[in-house]
């Protein structure tokens, strides 16, 4: 691992308190950035995030924040620049996933999946766009789910992330000449509290994976803390499949 790959950069990192989202935060401040975490119901998860990185050397500040409210991710972009002075990368992790069959889903359960997983990412990549110069970094985490769907009752999910995959690939163009970076990363079957190793879900999923095993949370990180580094500013519009050869 290269080290302080990231110095005097600043990170915000959405639903930064769990699984992914931590791994993420841990990594690039790690790799030396400034991360502010945001969290929605896990304050103390949160806070021990903070407190692992700091413990580390690094620096860190967690933020309230729910992903489905936009003045709150705005509130949130302008408290990172803020704290740090600068945002350079912003990764759009936060996500909810309400699973059920097209005809039983609930339309205020799809207004909520919608508001964070799509508007939420809409809103903190635009005030982030306004804030970045030169060498900024957006990073979305998408699933895999785009590319393969490998069981039922995921239609709504799948439905916001391949609303992600799109936004991706017009954002490459739009911040491309200011020299900003967008890219996609899709984590496969991977060991989170949305979707734990041993699950119901992996006893459907487990066999199709190539390399026989779930993804770990940081695996996903170090593909994102590449993606934020100087030596990634010529990928930019990707879709980046990390998931064991789950969809090959």
């Amino acid at each position: 691992m290269t080290v302080n790959t990231l110095k005097e950069k600043t990170a915000l990192v959405t639903g930064g308190s769990r699984s992914i989202g931590a791994a993420i935060a841990r990594r690039l401040a790690a790799d030396g950035a400034s991360v502010a975490l945001t969290y929605s119901a896990s304050p103390e998860k949160a806070a021990a995030v903070v407190r692992e990185i700091e413990a580390s050397g690094g620096r860190a500040i967690a933020i309230q924040a729910d992903a489905g409210n936009p003045e709150a991710v705005r509130a949130a972009v302008a408290r990172t620049q803020e704290a740090f002075g600068s945002l350079d990368i912003l990764v759009n992790n936060a996500g909810i996933a309400i699973n059920g069959p097209i005809e039983d889903i609930k339309f205020e359960d799809y207004e909520r999946m919608i508001a964070v997983n799509v508007t939420g990412v809409f809103v903190a990549t635009q005030e982030a766009a306004r804030r970045m110069k030169s060498g900024g970094r957006i990073i979305h985490i998408g699933s895999s789910m785009v590319q393969y769907a490998a069981f039922p009752t995921a239609s709504l999910y799948t439905l916001t992330k391949g609303a992600i995959s799109g936004f991706n690939r017009s954002l490459a163009r739009d911040l491309g000449p200011k020299g900003i970076t967008v890219n996609t990363v899709h984590p496969g079957p991977t060991d989170t509290d949305m979707n734990p190793d041993g699950g119901p879900i992996s006893e459907i999923v487990g066999p199709g994976i190539a390399v026989g095993r779930y993804g770990k949370d940081y695996e996903i990180a170090g593909l994102v803390a590449y993606l934020a580094s100087p030596e990634a500013a010529f990928v930019t519009g990707a879709d980046i499949l990390a998931d064991g050869g789950f969809t090959a």
